[in-house]
């Protein structure tokens, strides 16, 4: 039988441990994730809460002024982010789905953030170019068959000394079989991974977090 995947990657007993070795969710993100639940069809796409707290701890580590955030589904991630955000700092967010809008708009009014998200509903091809350079923290999330693609706009963007992180980068294992599959999600994808590591002016490291997590430092 043709192997189509490798999942889970981790024993959920390894898994479970880090969990609960993992600083616990925030209220305000756990309300999120349970509204999430109530009126997503697909609420699994959420960030959860061992990958949100991942996201705090680079943010504050790095204290950013300027993030860019790509694919923002029902704002996890964004609300992550924003935990080390600079207090006078700026969230440019980037969602296709303009039926998220209202959602989205609700979600940063509750967490008083409407002053430091900025919310771009369009196509990230679209709506990059008019974006400033020189971005602390750039975090992709967004549709995979562009990966590659966005990375050669988003290294451009991110400051010497700035972070990338982009997600499922690992993708089901699809990116790791002996014969790996054609569609174009799990090629670009592969680019991408491909595309960061030969890069000399990043160092970057591939995690098995989730369905995998790149983290880059552009050098």
């Amino acid at each position: 039988m043709k192997e189509k995947q490798i999942h889970p990657f981790i024993d959920s007993r390894i898994e479970e441990y880090c969990e609960t070795h993992t600083s616990k969710e925030p209220p305000h993100l756990h309300k999120l994730t349970r509204k999430t639940y109530l009126e997503f069809a697909k609420p699994n796409m959420i960030s959860n809460n061992h990958q949100g707290r991942f996201l705090s701890l680079i943010s504050k580590i790095l204290s950013p002024k300027k993030i860019l955030e790509l694919g923002v589904f029902s704002g996890y991630s964004t609300l992550s982010l924003l935990e080390g955000l600079e207090q006078d700092g700026r969230l440019d967010a980037i969602e296709a789905n303009i039926e998220l809008e209202d959602f989205l708009n609700e979600v940063f009014e509750d967490n008083n953030a409407r002053d430091r998200v900025k919310l771009h509903i369009g196509k990230a091809m679209d709506v990059l170019p008019k974006l400033d350079n020189d971005y602390d923290l750039i975090f992709i999330d967004a549709d995979k068959v562009n990966y590659d693609v966005y990375y050669d706009i988003c290294i451009e963007k991110l400051r010497k000394g700035g972070v990338i992180i982009v997600d499922n980068t690992l993708w089901y294992g699809k990116v790791a079989l002996e014969k790996m599959p054609e569609d174009k999600s799990t090629l670009s994808i592969h680019r991408f991974n491909q595309k960061i590591t030969e890069d000399p002016r990043v160092e970057n490291v591939l995690i098995p977090l989730r369905d995998g997590i790149m983290i880059g430092r552009k050098i």
